[in-house]
């Protein structure tokens, strides 16, 4: 079955965007500032450059050369697309509670 056409672009630009976001919660957050780490803030950084792995690899698996018409690799990016977005979210969770 053929992928829809717009789906490459949509993961491709959704990825980024929310890449962007989980980069603007790190700089919000504080990742930056001075001073000794718990070992919450670690999970948090580890949560979230985890997420941002995957979310990076969104347009790299979306784009990837097939052999034939038709082996679109849409579904392996979009599961790569939640887990990134999940990690994101649950780090800025972890964040939140803590």
């Amino acid at each position: 079955m053929r992928a829809p056409a717009g789906s490459v672009t949509g993961l491709c630009s959704a990825s980024a965007t929310m890449f962007a976001v989980g980069m603007a919660f790190l700089g919000y957050w504080g990742v930056y500032e001075p001073g000794h780490w718990r070992d919450t803030d670690f999970v948090v950084v580890l949560l979230a450059l985890v997420g941002f792995a995957a979310l990076g690899s969104v347009p790299w698996i979306v784009t990837a050369p097939v052999a034939e018409e038709g082996d679109e690799k849409v579904v392996t990016a979009r599961r790569a697309f939640a887990t990134g977005v999940a990690l994101v979210w649950l780090s800025v969770l972890v964040a939140a509670l803590v």
